[in-house]
């Protein structure tokens, strides 16, 4: 029996998919695992037992990722679950920041009881004109899940679409339209799209990417969407340059002081995934994965160990190990069980930066001695028995 707790409200659909071996708690400190959306986690103590976190959602910047890693446990998250509720929602944006939308909306609203409203509305449309995005150039930064689907979708619309992603893998290439330009210099999405929008994870090298210099190189009254992280766009440097006609409309899907109610910036309440679909879908794969893990030992989409899957153990056992990336590790296992007289029947090794994590399929039941064995090698992070 695996005890779980949640931190945030989880999708009944994804909870649904648990089954009888898992039992929630309310107590944090006796989780084996935890299934999380927004809840921050860098000042929250961890418990002992925690082996993984799985994230229902793709950002992660609210989990102590180094942190779990020195303790053994896996972090998931769920890229991809939630692109199209994201994608539509940068599709809405794009349109809303094309023409006055919501600026007509509100005049309609104000001429409530008015019998002359119609004639009045007549006159008053070309206040809220705006342009239509079909034969304008986009520019998408990260070409990831979502980036994808926007791209495809964009290009269905009539616009020329450019795409950004120096890690672009074969499989992402692949999804993408024949259609889209793919560009090696990130300056060329600055200088050459009316649209930009930007998918790509919150990182060290990827803060304030949108500075003073990039909006600098973009044309003028260009439109910039932001539905990854609000610390992507430097905002104190965008709110000058909308003051200075340099940027049309900003969309961003964050709040904060800096951007709410402010001229120019169309902002919503991190609406991207609040989709029941979107909730549901990221419930359900964090689910899974977190399940194959506990179950099977596999790790599959973790952001902070290496993917690894050696499917059901049809052995008598198998052992998972969590440690430090460095060498001699897998002689220093498998001295051990051979000095214990088990057999190994299948094994596999992954790495990932510093740490790694090693499947041990066993052909004899594993006993407490040797585990502690195990553990008391030096690098070793963490030793669960599976099976």
């Amino acid at each position: 029996m695996f005890k779980y707790n949640c931190q945030n409200p989880i999708s009944k659909v994804g909870i649904s998919k648990l089954g009888p071996d898992y039992e929630a708690t309310d107590q944090m400190e006796d989780a084996e695992v935890l299934l999380i959306r927004s809840a921050n986690l860098h000042d929250v103590s961890l418990p002992e037992n925690l082996a993984c976190i799985a994230r229902a959602g793709a950002g992660v910047n609210n989990i102590p990722l180094e942190l779990c890693a020195e303790h053994g446990i896996v972090v998931f998250n769920t890229p991809g679950a939630n692109a199209n509720g994201v994608k539509e929602l940068v599709l809405a944006g794009m349109l809303l920041a094309s023409r006055d939308i919501m600026g007509g909306i509100e005049w309609v609203k104000s001429q409530k009881g008015n019998p002359d409203v119609n004639a009045q509305a007549e006159k008053q449309k070309k206040k809220f004109a705006g342009c239509e995005i079909n034969g304008k150039k986009l520019g998408i930064i990260g070409l990831g899940a979502i980036g994808q689907l926007v791209a495809n979708a964009a290009t269905h619309l009539g616009m020329d679409v450019y795409g950004y992603d120096p890690y672009l893998s074969v499989d992402a290439a692949w999804n993408l339209s024949r259609s889209i330009h793919h560009i090696q210099d990130l300056d060329e999405i600055y200088r050459e799209c009316d649209y930009i929008t930007v998918h790509v994870p919150l990182t060290d090298s990827t803060r304030n990417m949108i500075d003073s210099r990039a909006l600098e190189l973009m044309k003028d009254e260009v439109v910039i969407l932001n539905f990854s992280r609000d610390l992507l766009v430097d905002e104190k440097a965008l709110v000058q340059a909308l003051r200075s006609h340099k940027v049309k409309k900003y969309v961003t899907d964050f709040a904060n002081p800096t951007v709410a109610g402010e001229p120019g910036i169309l902002v919503t309440p991190h609406l991207g995934a609040s989709t029941e679909e979107s909730e549901d879908n990221c419930a359900v794969m964090a689910v899974k994965e977190m399940r194959d893990y506990m179950e099977n030992g596999n790790i599959k989409n973790s952001v902070n160990y290496p993917s690894c899957d050696m499917g059901r153990c049809l052995a008598q056992g198998r052992i998972a190990i969590n440690h430090r990336n460095i060498a001699n590790m897998l002689g220093q296992f498998t001295s051990v069980l051979g000095e214990a007289g088990i057999n190994i029947a299948d094994l596999t090794n992954k790495g990932k930066d510093g740490y790694a994590y090693t499947l041990i399929d066993i052909e004899s039941p594993i006993t407490s001695d040797i585990i502690k064995k195990l553990e008391s090698i030096e690098g070793v992070l963490r030793v669960r028995i599976v099976k």
